[in-house]
């Protein structure tokens, strides 16, 4: 078992009184469900009473997920359980190292001592969604939460079943919910079996127990206030091209004319201007590996010279129209956007998540845990080795437990809304909440 305690002064803020909060995680790599499970609890043995549970499990276990709970809880106990299946899974060791698990079997469970949190976990049955142009009451409903204490909640943990017909609209009806909530998780792994691949249990049962665990389909999370919040860090592993362009002409998805300053081009043309400034490597890797960032706000245009997309949704680009020169895109475009072409490798990657990583270190307090959902497209298909995006963590947090999941689709935010993303690490960082928070 690895045991996290949190810094001793980080302690001290929550009072000499209150109980110390701690984080104990596990890793099992069992090819069966049972011995997975085991190998678990037998790292977890001694644990106290948690106040959050988290599991993240890969498909090979899908056939028998209906278990995976019951099976834990009949060992470990915790208040409230959350989780999923994962394409692949992230976890941390006995001695503390974390690991990128892919294509393997593997179970990653977290176990959290919280004092002062206030957890309100949810499961969303996303059959019928309320109206995006009615008023926000009836999606705070679904939260299962009276709404003046979700105008307190600084944070929310949110994990999709892939089944969900509907995604772009329930993380939008959320952050209309719960504008003020940072929102962080991802859509879980896909299977062949018959039920869902969310994970969850929640409260006590008539006799203080816990209640039995369930498979879910639809959406399931937790909001996260009182003492504690998650800092979310996205990245989305590009650096930008060329300059910063204005939208001039769009329709839909579809952008049409584009300027830099008076002058005017399609899109196309001003890419191939850009193409004759790059290195021939850089012109090699924009065969395959070129996206558009879209601005979402007003910025300062200063902040896209940094060498990461931070500024920007990275959106795909799916196709160009040798006509006219335009240029389709993954998102919905529209007249006065700001847009600057991106290209995204391993290295480039790296570079973003350190610089990123880096500064979270500096402005933040001391996480006790930290969770990555991270794209399937990530791991060794980008990084051409195991374990790239967390030993970039580790390199910036030493000793932080680190627990997640591969998924089809990350969500965090960027400028300000919660977004859907591709090939993205969106991390969850578990801090003290109430103590200073630079902006």
């Amino acid at each position: 078992m690895a045991a996290f305690p949190l810094p001793s002064w980080l302690a001290f803020l929550q009072g000499s009184s209150a109980q110390a909060p701690w984080c104990r995680t596990a890793l099992a790599t069992e090819a069966s469900l049972q011995g997975a499970v085991d190998a678990i609890a037998k790292q977890l043995q001694g644990s106290g009473p948690a106040d959050l549970a988290l599991v993240f499990a890969s498909a090979s276990y899908a056939s028998d997920l209906q278990r995976l709970l019951p099976l834990l809880q009949s060992q470990l106990q915790s208040k409230h359980w959350l989780g999923c299946v994962g394409a692949g899974v992230v976890g941390t060791d006995g001695s503390g190292k974390p690991h990128e698990l892919e294509h393997a079997p593997a179970l990653s469970v977290t176990l959290l001592r919280l004092p002062g949190a206030e957890l309100r976990p949810f499961a969303i049955d996303t059959a019928e969604l309320p109206d995006l142009d009615g008023p926000a009451e009836p999606w705070q409903d679904l939260l299962q939460a009276p709404g003046d204490e979700l105008a307190t909640m600084p944070s929310m943990l949110l994990l999709i079943d892939p089944s969900c017909p509907a995604i772009n609209d329930l993380i939008s009806g959320l952050d209309y919910a719960c504008p003020q909530a940072a929102k962080l998780g991802g859509i879980a792994g896909q299977h062949s079996a018959s039920h869902g691949s969310l994970l969850f249990s929640h409260g006590l049962d008539q006799q203080g127990g816990v209640t039995t665990g369930g498979v879910k389909t639809g959406a399931v999370g937790c909001l996260i206030g009182g003492s504690w919040r998650l800092d979310p860090l996205v990245a989305q592993g590009c650096r930008p091209i060329g300059p910063v362009l204005e939208v001039e002409q769009a329709q839909r998805n579809v952008v049409l004319e584009v300027s830099e300053g008076s002058k005017r081009h399609s899109p196309v043309a001003a890419l191939q201007s850009i193409l004759t400034s790059l290195s021939a490597d850089e012109r090699e890797l924009a065969k395959n590996s070129l996206f558009l960032g879209v601005g979402r706000s007003s910025f300062n245009l200063a902040a896209s010279q940094t060498g990461t997309s931070s500024a920007f949704l990275v959106r795909n680009l799916i196709g160009i129209d040798p006509r006219n020169g335009a240029v389709a895109v993954a998102e919905r475009m529209r007249a006065g956007q700001q847009v600057q072409f991106q290209l995204r490798d391993g290295t480039t990657s790296r570079q973003e998540l350190r610089q990123l990583l880096e500064r979270q270190r500096l402005q933040q307090p001391a996480p006790l845990a930290a969770l990555v959902f991270a794209c399937l497209g990530r791991g060794q298909g980008l990084y051409g080795e195991r374990d790239g995006d967390v030993s970039a963590c580790r390199e910036a947090f030493a000793e932080v437990p680190i627990a997640g999941a591969f998924c089809n689709g990350e969500i965090g935010p960027v400028a300000g809304s919660t977004h859907l993303h591709g090939y993205t690490a969106s991390w969850a960082f578990l801090v003290p909440h109430g103590s200073d928070h630079p902006a």
